[in-house]
């Protein structure tokens, strides 16, 4: 297995970015299932060809998925090695919240400190004295 660099915080920006429509989410997983053409993919949407390409082009700048041409034809599929550093980048977002909500879990259950006993200045100063 190859180990998986890091990404850069430019990528990072350019996945989420690239995520962040319901319609790059769904080309990503069309492309995913198999590789398809532009002309297929823009056949699905209610919009135009342009408009199709313009959303690819996100996906690939965020190497999310991968363009070849084949003859005429432009055929696209999913780059799976930038999804899985994606994925790592979500697993460690996640192991961190969820240490923190077990730190906050742990705080919460422990029994409630005693009042300090040094009340008496609390009282005076409460009473303008």
């Amino acid at each position: 297995m190859v180990a998986q660099r890091e990404l850069s915080e430019a990528e990072v920006d350019r996945v989420f970015h690239a995520l962040a429509t319901s319609t790059r989410r769904d080309i990503l997983r069309r492309t995913i299932e198999r590789e398809q053409s532009v002309s297929t993919l823009a056949s699905e949407y209610e919009m135009s060809f342009a408009a199709v390409q313009k959303h690819v082009a996100v996906l690939e700048a965020a190497n999310l998925i991968v363009k070849r041409a084949e003859g005429r034809e432009r055929l696209v599929r999913a780059n799976p090695e930038m999804i899985a550093r994606a994925r790592a980048l979500l697993a460690r977002y996640e192991e961190l919240w969820r240490s923190r909500i077990a730190r906050l879990d742990d705080l919460l259950a422990e029994p409630p400190r005693p009042a300090s006993s040094d009340t008496s200045d609390t009282t005076k100063n409460e009473q303008g004295d």
